[in-house]
């Protein structure tokens, strides 16, 4: 209330007149009233019934007004439509929209009820006029509803038109303008009103007319719609077109009439055209669709739960769907068919891309199966799991060397892809290959059952057996995981890599958390630590070090450095049989995964992780925004140490070493075992010791020493590899640096059961017994069951043919050195034995 200023006599004289108003005012209700009670208490019946009415008018509307089956609807971040499922009653109903463009319910109230805004739910105005009317033409030509009475009428399922039932849509309306704004009367009307066909409501109205979002329509449209809902079974786009027109431009007149829109916009608004038939809805996510929905059933008709804003980004998921659509083009020629892919945001874990499958593979081949949610056989993509987790328990150095010979471990024979083998590689660079069986050891070193407990925590949730039921083939694809939930773990890796420094050294739990599908999730927080029992900065950023050293395919298809393009940690996996290829990368913005093959499990030849599913996921990274920066690394959550140069282990005594950064947790790592002081003459051709050689006339050189096993595939690849020395003919016994037996079995290198089939003839088949020396011209000499077979030199194999049943096979070298290995036949007993 204004302040009046003392002194000012016309103010004062003003203010004197209101309050008295205001106390005659006051006795005048004061006295009505009393007279009210007055009359009640001389009519009690009247009195009751009045109360009746009273309370009947109160409790009126139903609650809530519409109890239709609603339409669910899928939004972008930006609330742009990515699709809808039609309504349960076969009808295209949209929820209730929180606005109405303002185009729009200009028109409606000009078209409608020009009164709307200020009468109390019934206009007696209109309905006079429609009663004059009507009397005059002999027939029913107006009906004089106002907005509030049609939507009355639309909630009472649009009942026979009687006096009786526009008595009650008087009643109800006026009780409706006390319980509802007049914004939220045209919101509801807007979504109930029917617009033809089996579209309901505006916003499903100017999806399937225009194609477009209510707020970008233009005055024709909104004119168009407006006036649509008057009869919508006798005139629609489909329909009596001429009629609709008319009615339009009608209305448009109206409102250059009241001065609503200018000449120029008038003229416009009448050259356009009216729509033709209905166009299909959007349906960019369907997969995402069906996933939300599943989450979100009908509960109790409120509409908020059938409208779902997302975090996708329309765009990003159009660029998606057109590269996932233009590969499967070209790999359907071999029969290849489906392909998903997923985009995340690594700072607030968002899905701002989801591409379950591509639609134009058919129902033939199952395109409607959610690709990205499905478990699948992984292949090779959880090895960058192990590798940092390995790193993470001090069990390797990111350099460590790690067996890579012919092995069987019981029933389980693992290769590499191209069944070739180095003897001992550097840990980062069996990532780098995707060896096999350097990470089947590396997981028998490191645990299965951590291992298993471990993917869990990184949120693989599709592990439903104990680790017992996949074994050591866990790490090669015999486990079953879903793209979704790989790119994520990705995803959280590179988020607490990201935000290691701007927390200062500082771990947050929730980075390793589920991905996020609505805009309006927010991100938990938890207390601040100065550790993280799962993953370190520092494993994470070696293994994502190792991972983007790989070579990728280039657009010409051929292969180039990974440096030579945007930095990317990427893996890729192949399952057996050829049935699924996976690719999954990640930078400091995004991670990525793709999934290339058939739904039902086919294998096609050449369907390959790196050939197929590769090229699609660097497509994809090369319409992502941000340029080539890569991750800071993490030095406070490192140490310098010597590591050796060869070994790649913590330097040994006997070590060439270097000072490299590594995890702190690789402080727990062992010690280069490796490198040995041998003994040598004077000539350095032998080893010798004290019973040989006086110690003064002894060498003593630091040995880079490999197993005989893995030395015999080494030193192939690696030429400056050097054996040790023969020990000398005369140095029969001591100690001579290295204590090494020169012999190993390659096969069978454990005690074994060998299955050994019938052939043709009646006998069992031959079994290849292999073993290597570490001097290879040197003789071998082969027992089997304390029997004498025969010996080998420079080739060490021998097809032997043992009966079925328990075994032992020993090999001796002419200086002395001895194995011995126990194995065992299985299978049917010959004929003859």
């Amino acid at each position: 209330m204004y302040k009046i200023k003392p002194g000012n006599v016309y103010f004062g004289m003003l203010h004197s007149k209101l309050n008295t108003y205001r106390l005659r005012l006051g006795f005048y209700w004061k006295e009505r009233i009393l007279k009210l009670v007055q009359w009640l208490r001389k009519n009690p019946v009247k009195a009751a019934c009045a109360g009746i009415l009273t309370l009947i008018w109160l409790f009126c509307l139903p609650d809530p007004l519409f109890d239709r089956p609603l339409s669910f609807v899928l939004e972008d971040h930006h609330h742009e439509l990515l699709g809808a499922r039609i309504a349960s009653d076969g009808q295209w109903r949209f929820p209730e929209p929180e606005h109405i463009p303002d185009k729009y319910a200009t028109c409606l109230v000009a078209f409608e009820d020009r009164r709307f805004w200020w009468h109390p739910g019934v206009d007696p105005f209109s309905l006079f006029r429609a009663m004059w009317v009507n009397l005059r033409s002999g027939k029913i030509e107006r009906g004089g509803s106002t907005i509030n009475m049609q939507l009355i009428r639309m909630a009472r399922f649009n009942p026979p038109r009687t006096i009786w039932e526009k008595l009650v849509e008087f009643f109800m309306a006026t009780r409706l303008e006390l319980g509802y704004s007049k914004k939220h009367i045209l919101r509801l009307y807007a979504a109930h009103a029917p617009f033809g066909g089996n579209v309901v409501g505006l916003e499903a109205a100017a999806w399937r007319y225009y194609g477009k979002k209510p707020e970008l329509l233009s005055w024709a449209e909104a004119a168009t719609l407006a006036v649509l809902p008057n009869s919508p079974a006798m005139i629609h786009p489909g329909r009596n077109r001429l009629q609709l027109m008319e009615k339009r431009n009608r209305l448009l007149d109206q409102l250059l009439k009241n001065r609503q829109i200018s000449a120029l916009e008038c003229t416009l608004a009448k050259d356009e055209p009216l729509p033709e038939q209905p166009m299909p809805l959007p349906m960019l996510a369907p997969h995402l669709l069906d996933r939300v929905m599943a989450k979100n059933k009908e509960r109790n008709g409120r509409s908020a739960e059938y409208r779902f804003t997302s975090s996708i980004d329309k765009n990003l998921q159009q660029n998606l769907l057109e590269i996932l659509e233009r590969r499967q083009a070209i790999y359907r020629g071999n029969d290849i068919h489906n392909i998903a892919a997923v985009i995340l945001d690594v700072k607030t874990g968002a899905v701002l891309a989801y591409v379950g499958n591509v639609g134009s593979s058919g129902k033939d081949h199952q395109a409607d199966v959610d690709i990205l949610a499905a478990p699948r056989s992984t292949g090779s993509i959880l090895k960058p799991y192990l590798y940092a987790l390995a790193l993470e328990s001090g069990v390797i150095l990111p350099e460590s060397l790690l067996e890579d010979v012919p092995t069987q471990l019981g029933q389980y024979k693992p290769e590499n892809y191209y069944e070739t083998y180095d003897g001992a590689v550097p840990a980062k660079r069996a990532l780098v290959r995707s060896l096999n069986v350097p990470f089947v050891l590396l997981l028998q070193k490191y645990g299965l059952e951590k291992f298993h407990f471990n993917l869990k925590r990184l949120g693989l949730n599709t592990l439903r057996f104990p680790a017992s039921h996949y074994g050591l083939s866990l790490i090669l694809g015999g486990a079953e995981a879903n793209l979704l939930d790989v790119t994520n773990s990705y995803a959280c890796m590179a988020r607490e890599l990201r935000n290691f420094y701007p927390r200062n050294g500082l771990y947050d739990a929730h980075d390793f958390r589920a991905p996020t599908f609505s805009a309006n999730e927010k991100a938990p927080r938890a207390a601040l630590s100065k550790s993280n029992d799962l993953l370190s900065a520092g494993a994470i950023w070696y293994t994502f070090e190792a991972m983007q050293h790989v070579e990728r395919p280039s657009s010409a298809g051929e292969w180039e450095l990974f440096s030579a393009g945007k930095k990317v940690a990427w893996k890729t996996g192949t399952s057996i049989g050829f049935r699924d290829a996976w690719a999954a990368g990640v930078t400091p913005d995004f991670a990525v995964g793709v999934w290339v093959g058939n739904a039902d499990g086919e294998g096609r030849p050449g369907l390959i992780g790196v050939e197929k599913a590769a090229p699609v996921l660097f497509e994809i990274f090369d319409q992502l925004p941000g340029g080539n920066t890569w991750f800071d690394p993490p030095f406070d959550a490192m140490e310098q140490v010597p590591v050796c140069q060869q070994s790649g282990y913590r330097a040994g005594q006997y070590c060439t070493s270097d000072t490299l950064w590594i995890p702190k947790s690789g402080l727990q790592a062992a010690v280069c075992t490796y490198h040995r002081l041998l003994h040598l003459d004077l000539s350095g051709k032998y080893q010798v010791n004290s019973d040989c050689q006086q110690p003064d006339a002894m060498q003593h050189v630091p040995w880079f020493v490999l197993p005989p096993i893995e030395e015999f595939y080494f030193k192939n690849k690696n030429p400056w590899y050097s054996s040790p020395p023969p020990l000398r003919p005369d140095c029969v016994g001591g100690s001579t640096g290295t204590e090494q037996n020169p012999m190993a079995l390659v096969y069978p290198k454990f005690d074994t059961k060998i299955y050994v089939p019938i052939d043709l003839n009646g006998t069992l088949s031959s079994t290849v017994f292999k073993a290597v020396h570490r001097n290879p011209e040197t003789t071998i000499y082969w027992h089997l069951d304390g029997a004498y077979l025969g010996s080998t030199q420079s080739f060490h194999e021998m097809a032997l043919q043992p009966a079925v049943g328990k075994h032992r096979i020993t090999l001796v070298d002419k200086d002395g050195f001895r194995i011995e290995q126990a194995f065992e036949i299985i299978g049917k007993k010959a004929p003859n034995q």
